[in-house]
């Protein structure tokens, strides 16, 4: 039986290579054929034609100049059009606009507007976290105007440090399940790991539960093909596809699902950094030790879950049957156990334009006091958060990231060191988790206010993708996160003086030209 699973599992993984190569192929084919456009009538009409690409790259520019963007990101397609007119126009034809498009933009709208009116804040709990902890006030109010997500009091909540302890408790939690089970990941694996869960998905289709899974096709293309889906709606466990990839004028192609969500009756909720393949839970170990967290939410908070798993479920096809009674999943569940302090989960969505996980991180290095300590697998951030960390650090504040110490992806890998200098010149320490691959996101800071979720600190979670977080602010969890922290740090080697000073002519260089793509990628 287990040489059975391991053959469909390489075949399932032999399968989706080959459609994402077929998908890369294809955006190449794009690309060309979008140039080819612009070049078949060149050598007839060449002054025409430059003319034309030369008008439409100055009003690209113009264009991209006014928007309401970080200029880490608007420069360098500026930059691109001017130097490469023919190349920069089809490229941002393609991507620079991907999530833009009015039809995607007004589901959502549509589905905020009947969904968001299920979550009442109630203002007691916001004058209580006022007057106890003034310094979080701030960046619960800013989550609660731009996305409409409420804080609640009192929700009860367990940190894992370790992603295969979240898993088992979701198993434990999916065992007891009597309404629904909904998963929202970004990658699914159909091996091992899955199929301790599936497994109990099937079982508890046969109970009568409702199950939902939904997943991202680009992030499970190396791991399932499309049979996957058809499998699980044949168990009876009903299952969507976000944005799969088509890449032909896919103009929402660049937007990805990301969120990692496991929701229970309503009353229980799984979040954290880690996907459900092998490699998370350490099965399999391609790089290294995988380092990886998540937290376990129980009591109101996990209204808020439902809801952004049910805008996501109704919103993305159009042609898709939509929910009609959203009260039967959105009923209130008190926690059972002890609890204490302020939770807020939040979902970050990049149709609507606002950067709510950047925002987040970024107000909490402004209120940032004693210690900001930072836990990502990508670092690839923006000037104006260098220059805030920078200023934190300045301010005596005791500012650490940990970063992985051996690379999933080499050149993203390059890509997180080549930001280190600038934030050690400033008095930030980076340390790499030597063991293997930290894939966690997490930032915590004096004892107080951490949050913990999907958001890595690079462009692609920060403006391009669905993510999802979760503030805690006076929990118990808040200090298993310190210990956590505290514990990781000495598996680490600290990388801050070799990064202030000691870098090659070249290796600047190089890092220069990953610092202009970066915003690209």
């Amino acid at each position: 039986m287990g040489v059975k699973s391991t053959v469909e599992n390489k075949a399932n993984t032999k399968n989706g290579i080959k459609r994402l190569i077929f998908a890369g192929i294809a955006i190449l084919f794009e690309i060309l054929f979008m140039m080819a456009i612009f070049l078949s009538g060149f050598s007839r009409h060449s002054e025409l034609i430059m003319t034309i690409v030369r008008l439409l790259a100055m009003l690209l520019v113009l264009a991209i100049y006014s928007q309401n963007k970080t200029a880490s990101i608007k420069m360098p397609w500026i930059i691109l059009i001017i130097v490469m007119p023919f190349v920069g126009v089809t490229l941002y034809l393609m991507i620079g606009l991907s999530g833009s498009t009015a039809r995607m933009r007004r589901r959502f709208e549509e589905m905020d507007a009947i969904l968001l009116p299920h979550l009442v804040q109630d203002e007691t709990v916001v004058q209580e976290l006022t007057e106890n902890e003034p310094t979080c006030s701030g960046i619960t109010h800013y989550i609660r105007s731009e996305s409409g997500y409420p804080l609640y009091r009192n929700a009860g909540v367990t940190y894992f440090p370790d992603a295969a302890e979240g898993l088992e408790a979701q198993k434990k939690a999916m065992r007891e399940a009597r309404s629904f089970i909904f998963m929202e990941y970004f990658a699914i694996e159909d091996a091992q790991s899955w199929r301790g869960i599936e497994e109990i998905l099937v079982k508890k289709v046969r109970e009568g539960v409702e199950v939902r899974v939904f997943y991202d096709d680009f992030g499970s293309i190396g791991f399932i093909n499309t049979d996957f889906a058809e499998k699980l709606r044949k168990l009876g466990i009903k299952c969507r596809i976000f944005n799969p990839m088509t890449p032909i004028f896919n103009l929402f192609l660049n937007n990805r699902d990301h969120r990692k969500m496991t929701i229970i009756d309503g009353r229980i909720g799984f979040t954290g950094g880690y996907n459900i393949a092998n490699e998370y839970f350490n099965v399999t170990s391609p790089y290294g030790h995988w380092k990886d967290t998540g937290i376990r939410l129980e009591g109101e908070v996990v209204r808020t879950m439902t809801m952004a798993f049910l805008e996501m479920w109704n919103a993305i096809r159009a042609d898709d049957e939509d929910d009609r009674n959203f009260d039967k999943f959105l009923s209130l569940h008190e926690p059972t156990g002890p609890a204490n302090g302020y939770v807020q989960f939040y979902a970050d969505n990049p149709m609507d334009k606002k950067p709510v996980g950047e925002d987040v991180y970024m107000s909490m290095v402004s209120r940032a006091q004693k210690y900001l300590y930072f836990m990502t697998p990508y670092l690839i951030i923006t000037d104006e958060m260098s220059r805030e960390l920078g200023l934190c650090a300045k301010r005596g504040v005791d500012v650490r990231i940990i970063t992985p110490g051996i690379p999933d992806k080499k050149l993203v890998y390059q890509l997180t060191r080549s930001y280190y200098n600038r934030l050690a010149a400033e008095g930030v320490r980076i340390f790499e988790y030597t063991p293997g691959f930290c894939h966690a996101k997490m930032s915590i800071s004096d004892d107080i206010v951490a949050t913990c979720g999907t958001i890595n600190m690079d462009y692609r979670s920060l403006y391009h993708h669905f993510e999802d977080g979760c503030l805690l602010i006076g929990c118990d969890a808040v200090a298993e996160m310190k210990a956590d922290f505290d514990r990781t740090f000495p598996e680490c080697t600290e990388v801050t003086e070799k990064y202030r000073t000691g870098r090659s002519a070249m290796l600047r260089l190089g890092q220069l030209v990953l610092r202009f793509f970066a915003p690209l990628m």
